[in-house]
């Protein structure tokens, strides 16, 4: 990527987070250009790719601006889960979002689902194609426990990129990032086990928990910064927490990425304590700036941290491919993996390896990251012109997934049960808690191409919500 396009993303993901604000006079040129020991050309260009994207504004003989009628909604307060462990609920809520059949009639913003529609997809496809016509047919076959040599291989190598020294044999392919978390869990924790958990958190993770008998202990998270490592080193203190689970890189519902540094302090936090970390990097390739964000697995020396990921969101999530590297834990992992699914379905393995081989997935990526984020500004804009005054919304690094913070006491639950009857579905917030918080939030996706049936239906949960606040008053 060019230093210009690398500029421009440092200066708009300020612009995003607040650091510059509506009116604001941005660094002037050759200010910029020393700070970052760049030519006076480069920077001018990074202006004008922020101009281009409605980021920052000329004034003659004046510089740069942070355009006014940019007014973004203010960021997500930090939650106040409860202090201790707790049982974890929710289920019947999960079970409402994911049987939803998919319908024409129904605009679907709740699911974690990409953008299935690429052209960049079509390789895939061919592969996909290639796989089943031959005559002698792979995918029909079982592979290695571990999964197909091949793409383990491939993992490995684009491993490279998150900061990590990984081989095939460091790597187990999975029935999806799920059964990557779920194996995790399973392989260090036993009924009754106390596990650390980021507050919003991705329901699947947890609803695995609640599934093993485990307790959750919900730990306050930033929507920018993500954990608050003080309020986890106080629980480790405190309680005999068995894991640490957590999802750092483009962070699902909230879309942060966590600082390095802050991962590295993490990591300290864990070998102090002797605890291991479940990481769900599912969509770090995701990250809107490069070179993608690194994964605290890349800081592990000693092997505690465990480290999940899929194609799920980066290609297709009915591949149902994904993978773990658990370190010190391979065996116990490999052992749940046999006693749950055995061998992944092969297929979709060889098509994958064969997809990632011909050098298709970085240009895919680079195609998506650049429409999620074009997306995410509209869908930002989307909620400041019809949602209620004073939405909080939060401001994702990566992925396609917005967190939306209504008034104190709103009931996101009743606000879907009429959103349905309107063909629209959203994800409510409470899933996200392992004690049912957050109903006054929900999440939305962005990752299809835009177009007037997306909008209206961002339109009509933006009304209800107002509707609702309203008979509230009166």
């Amino acid at each position: 990527m060019t230093l210009y396009v690398n500029l421009a993303e440092l200066l708009g993901t300020r612009i995003e987070q607040g650091f510059y604000r509506p009116g604001d006079r941005l660094p002037s040129v050759r200010a910029l250009s020393v700070e970052h020991g760049v030519s006076l050309s480069t920077v001018q260009q990074a202006y004008r790719l922020l101009e281009d994207n409605g980021l920052a504004m000329p004034k003659p003989k004046s510089g740069y601006f942070v355009p006014v009628g940019r007014e973004l909604p203010a960021l997500p307060e930090v939650g106040r889960p409860a202090q201790r462990p707790v049982e974890i609920s929710q289920w019947d809520q999960v079970l409402e979002l994911i049987r939803a059949v998919p319908r024409k009639d129904v605009i679907q913003l709740g699911r974690g689902m990409p953008d299935v529609l690429s052209p960049t997809l079509k390789p895939l496809l061919r592969s996909l194609a290639r796989v089943s016509r031959r005559q002698d047919l792979p995918g029909l076959y079982y592979d290695n426990i571990l999964g197909c040599m091949d793409l383990r291989e491939q993992i490995a190598r684009l491993s490279l990129d998150s900061g990590c020294q990984l081989t095939a044999e460091d790597i187990v392919i999975t029935t999806g990032c799920h059964e990557a978390l779920s194996a995790s869990i399973h392989a260090i924790c036993e009924p009754g086990d106390i596990v650390a958990v980021d507050s919003p958190s991705f329901h699947g993770a947890m609803q695995t928990l609640k599934g093993l008998g485990m307790k959750a202990l919900e730990i306050p998270t930033d929507p920018i910064t993500g954990i608050s490592l003080e309020a986890l080193e106080l629980a480790l203190e405190q309680w005999p927490i068995k894991v640490i689970q957590l999802t750092p890189n483009c962070n699902n519902p909230l879309g942060y990425i966590m600082p390095e540094a802050r991962k590295r302090a993490l990591l300290t936090l864990a070998q102090r304590f002797d605890v291991a970390i479940i990481e769900d990097d599912v969509y770090g390739e995701l990250a809107y700036s490069y070179p993608r964000p690194r994964t605290i697995k890349s800081f592990d020396e000693d092997g505690r941290v465990l480290l999940c990921s899929s194609f799920s969101k980066t290609l297709a999530p009915g591949l149902r491919i994904g993978w773990v590297a658990p370190g010190r834990y391979l065996e116990r992992v490999l052992h749940m993996k046999y006693i749950s699914t055995g061998c992944t379905a092969t297929q979709p393995q060889i098509a994958i390896a064969e997809f990632l081989k011909g050098g298709h997935f970085e240009p895919h990526l680079r195609r998506m990251r650049s429409q999620y984020q074009r997306n995410r500004d509209l869908m930002l804009d989307w909620v400041s012109r019809y949602f209620p005054a004073g939405t909080r919304a939060s401001r994702p690094q990566g992925s396609f997934m917005l967190w939306i913070e209504l008034a104190e006491g709103f009931d996101t639950l009743k606000l879907n049960r009429m959103l349905v009857e309107q063909g629209v579905q959203i994800a409510v917030g409470s899933i996200f808690s392992a004690s049912g918080k957050y109903r006054n939030c929900l999440r939305m996706n962005y990752a299809a191409k835009p177009t007037a049936q997306i909008e209206e239906a961002v339109r009509k949960v933006g009304a209800a919500a107002s509707k609702m606040l309203a008979e509230a008053v009166d």
